[in-house]
C-alpha cells in the first residue's frame, strides 16, 4: 500500500500511486487520459479509451431513473474493463447495501455488513483499492465465493463525503492497471454524483410535502377561526335580537298570565277550568322558554372564584334529592381522590350539574343508579362523570344534543345542553356524552386546573 497515494494495487511485487491530476474536474481527466494513451503509439489502448469516452458521455441521468442509471454504470465498467461482475452499493451505519448490479442477484434487497470486507476497508480507507489476488492476499478481506480479484473504488461528493462504492470482481486472477483503476473512478465520479442528487431531490420532494400539509394544516386552522369569529358574531347579533324579543314578549305575557290567575280565583264550570289550568301551563312553559332563550343568547360572562367541586356536587345532588326526595337512593355520589380545587363560576357551574344529573335521573328506571364522580388523573384538567344505564342514545340523536331547540322531551326546549355546553366551554373545558348498549351513557366534563 502506497502511504502516499490514493489508490493502490496489490500483487506480489508491485504499488503503484494515482497521479494528481485524478483531483481535477471529469472533462479534463477523459482529456488527460486520451492524449496519454495516444502519446503511448498504442492503437488498442487509443481505442479503448475512445470507447470509455463514449460511453462516458452516452449515460443519461434523470432524477427518477436512478436504479437503471447505476446499471448502465456497472455493465459500463464490467464490459470496458473485462470483468465479471460490477455493483455499485450505498454504504452507511456499518452496511453496504446493492444498488445496482452487471448480474441479476435475484429479488428483494440485498444488504451486507462492512466489517471484515474488500468494501469495508475501501469505505474505511477512503481510496481505490485493487487485489490481483484475494486468496494469497487477504490483508483486506475475502471476495464473494467464486471471485478472487477485486477493485473497488470509492463514491465520493462533492462536499468529499464517501457514500458508497463501485466494486468489480473477477474469476480469475488478474492485474489491474493505473489507467483501469482511474477508469473506474471516473465512472465512480458519475455515480457519486447521481446518487448525491437524487437523494437530495427526494429530501426536497419531502420538504415540500411537509410544507404543503403544513400550508394546508395552518389553512384550516385559519379557515377554522375565522368560522369561529363569524359564528361568534353571528351569535352575538342573534343574542341582542333574542333579548330585545324576549323583553318585547315578556311585558304582554306578564299581563297575560296576570289576568289568568285572576280567573283561578273564580269558581268556574269543570270545562272552563281545564281551559283555562292549560293555557295557565303554557303561559309557564312560555315563560321558561324565554329565560333560557335570553341565558343561551347572551354572552357568557364568568364571575371566577376558588370551589371545591366535589363540594359543589354535593350541594347539587341535595338540592335535586329536596325536589325529588325519591332520588335520594338513586344517585350514589363516589369520594373524591383528592382536593378538587378550580377556578370556576359557581353558580353557571351549578346549572350545568343541575341540569346533567337530572337528565339522568329522568332516563333511568326506578332500580337504576346514577352515578357520578370525579377523575383528578390527568395533571392539566379534572373530569366529572356522570353515567347512567337505560337505553343507549341512537347515533343520530346523540350527534344533534347539544344544540339549540332540539330536544326528545315532551315540552322541552331544547336548550338545556346547548347552555351546559356553552357554560362548559366558557371555563374552557370540554363537555362529551358517550352512549352505548353495553356501558349506558356516560356524560364527561372536563375542565383545566
Amino acid at each position: 500500500m502506497d502511504n502516499s497515494g490514493n489508490w493502490a494495487v496489490i500483487t506480489e511485487s508491485a504499488t503503484l500511486s494515482a497521479p494528481v491530476w485524478l483531483d481535477y474536474p471529469l472533462s479534463v481527466c477523459c482529456q488527460a487520459i486520451a492524449i496519454s494513451m495516444h502519446s503511448d503509439n498504442s492503437q488498442d489502448e487509443w481505442l479503448h479509451y475512445q470507447r470509455v469516452l463514449e460511453f462516458l458521455a452516452s449515460l443519461s441521468y434523470r432524477s427518477l431513473e436512478l436504479d437503471r442509471y447505476l446499471a448502465q454504470i456497472t455493465q459500463g465498467v464490467s464490459g470496458l474493463l473485462k470483468l465479471d461482475w460490477t455493483v455499485v452499493t450505498l454504504c452507511q451505519d456499518g452496511t453496504e447495501r446493492v444498488l445496482a448490479s452487471s448480474l441479476d442477484m435475484g429479488a428483494g434487497e440485498h444488504v451486507y455488513a462492512l466489517h471484515g470486507t474488500l468494501t469495508g476497508t475501501v469505505i474505511e480507507l477512503g481510496r481505490s483499492l485493487a487485489v490481483e489476488d484475494t486468496t494469497t492476499c487477504t490483508d483486506f478481506g475475502a471476495a464473494p465465493e467464486g471471485y478472487c480479484s477485486y477493485l473497488g473504488v470509492p463514491l465520493r461528493t462533492q462536499n468529499g463525503v464517501v457514500i458508497g462504492t463501485i466494486c468489480s470482481f473477477n474469476r480469475a486472477p488478474r492485474h489491474f492497471s493505473e489507467a483501469e483503476v482511474q477508469t473506474t473512478e471516473l465512472f465512480a465520479e458519475r455515480a457519486a454524483t447521481a446518487i448525491d442528487n437524487y437523494y437530495l431531490y427526494q429530501q426536497q420532494l419531502q420538504f415540500n410535502e411537509r410544507l404543503e400539509a403544513e400550508v394546508a394544516a395552518r389553512t384550516a386552522e385559519l379557515q377554522l377561526a375565522q368560522a369561529k369569529l363569524v359564528e361568534q358574531e353571528r351569535l352575538a347579533a342573534i343574542g341582542e335580537f333574542a333579548a330585545m324579543i324576549v323583553h318585547e314578549i315578556r311585558n304582554p305575557l306578564t299581563t297575560v298570565m296576570m289576568g289568568l290567575k285572576s280567573f283561578q280565583r273564580l269558581e268556574l264550570p269543570a270545562t272552563a277550568q281545564e281551559r283555562l289550568s292549560l293555557a295557565t301551563d303554557e303561559a309557564d312553559r312560555l315563560e321558561r322558554l324565554l329565560g333560557e332563550i335570553l341565558l343561551y343568547a347572551k354572552p357568557q360572562i364568568l364571575q371566577l372564584t376558588e370551589l371545591d367541586l366535589y363540594g359543589l356536587m354535593q350541594s347539587v345532588i341535595a338540592a335535586l334529592t329536596a325536589q325529588q326526595p325519591t332520588w335520594r337512593s338513586r344517585i350514589q355520589l363516589d369520594p373524591a381522590p383528592s382536593p378538587c380545587v378550580i377556578k370556576g363560576d359557581r353558580d353557571k357551574l351549578k346549572q350545568v350539574l343541575l341540569n346533567v344529573i337530572r337528565n339522568a335521573c329522568e332516563a333511568i328506571a326506578p332500580t337504576e343508579i346514577v352515578t357520578c364522580c370525579i377523575d383528578t388523573t390527568p395533571t392539566k384538567q379534572i373530569t366529572i362523570q356522570i353515567h347512567n344505564g337505560g337505553e343507549p342514545i341512537p347515533p343520530d340523536v346523540l350527534a344533534n344534543l347539544t344544540k339549540p331547540f332540539y330536544s326528545t322531551k315532551v315540552g322541552g326546549t331544547g336548550l338545556g345542553l346547548a347552555i351546559v355546553k356553552r357554560i362548559v366551554a366558557a371555563h374552557r373545558g370540554q363537555f362529551e356524552i358517550i352512549s352505548s348498549k353495553e356501558s349506558g351513557t356516560l356524560v364527561l366534563i372536563r375542565l383545566p386546573y
